[in-house]
């Protein structure tokens, strides 16, 4: 059996230090460890996709939807996605301009992150360059929101095709009022506030208020929070069921990406389990991604 998901979003070369502490002003600093990869949130989940496809019998095919470009740095970023597997449906080929770069210091110590990068402001797509048979064979598809306009679009011709829909939000970006009321799946960070929402509850009315079926909100180590109007679970909230699920406690080595790890592992794990099993085998792999340095170690352990 083969699972094909679609990710829609950023694209951006990550630059990866391991380091004592992050530099005060004016002091260099000497690296113990570093990584060069892909990154953005729709790019980690995309590979965490396809690899989680390769360790059981279902065989997950990604694509990736995004800009990368011909600047000569876009080679590091084609280089990793071949060597994971991950087709690239690139919204710009032409362009000479360079790819957004972060720069990430983890901290030896405590694997917490400091980050400097620029996001796809400076590179939005037109929904015009979407490929037209981009969603032929898809069983799902993942928005960021780093693309909003072709997000739109995707997610209108997904709805269209009955194709599920997982929305990473993870913070609040224009457009996605938009794209929300189309997803089945809103899984959120502790930092995603949409407008006039100031606490949790607020945010899951506001979403509950748009259709979502299934709504999840991560706190990194501490417990996801969800609701859900068709699995009927706990206690009844609004029309919906609500509950929490207990993340694996883990010594971290590096958090750098667990977030993006968590999308992919759900948007591989929702392909056969329900809601909230779902939700538990993504943090169960997000969480073992932690003790890992980088972005990808874990998938070589």
């Amino acid at each position: 059996m083969t699972n094909h998901g679609l990710f829609v979003g950023l694209v951006t070369l990550d630059l990866i230090y391991l380091a004592q502490s992050p530099p005060k002003n004016n002091q260099k600093i000497v690296a113990t460890d570093y990584i060069v990869a892909a990154g953005g949130p729709a790019t980690n989940a995309a590979i965490a996709f396809s690899h989680l496809g390769s360790t059981d019998t279902t065989h997950n095919v990604s694509a990736l939807l995004g800009i990368v470009g011909s600047h000569p740095l876009t080679q590091l970023i084609r280089g990793d996605l071949q060597k994971y597997q991950v087709a690239i449906n690139d919204l710009n080929p032409t362009t000479n301009n360079p790819p957004p770069v972060s720069s990430i210091i983890v901290t030896q110590a405590s694997g917490e992150r400091a980050v400097v990068s620029i996001n796809a402001v400076k590179t939005q797509a037109d929904r015009q360059a979407i490929p037209p048979e981009i969603l032929q064979n898809m069983d799902i598809v993942l928005i960021d929101g780093h693309q909003m306009a072709v997000g739109i679009e995707i997610a209108q011709r997904a709805k269209a095709k009955n194709i599920p829909i997982v929305i990473d939000g993870g913070s609040w970006k224009p457009g996605f009022e938009k794209v929300l009321p189309l997803a089945d799946y809103a899984i959120c960070s502790a930092n995603f506030y949409p407008p006039h929402c100031h606490t949790q509850e607020e945010v899951f009315a506001y979403l509950s208020q748009l259709g979502i079926p299934h709504i999840a909100i991560t706190h990194g180590e501490k417990p996801i929070q969800y609701l859900t109007h068709l699995f009927p679970c706990e206690r009844e909230l609004e029309g919906g069921t609500n509950g929490i699920i207990d993340v694996p406690k883990t010594q971290a080595a590096d958090t750098l990406g667990a977030g993006d790890i968590f999308h992919g592992a759900f948007c591989h794990y929702i392909l056969r389990e329900n809601f909230i099993d779902a939700l538990a085998s993504a943090a169960k792999i997000a969480t073992f991604s932690c003790q890992f340095f980088g972005t990808r170690r874990w998938m070589e352990s």
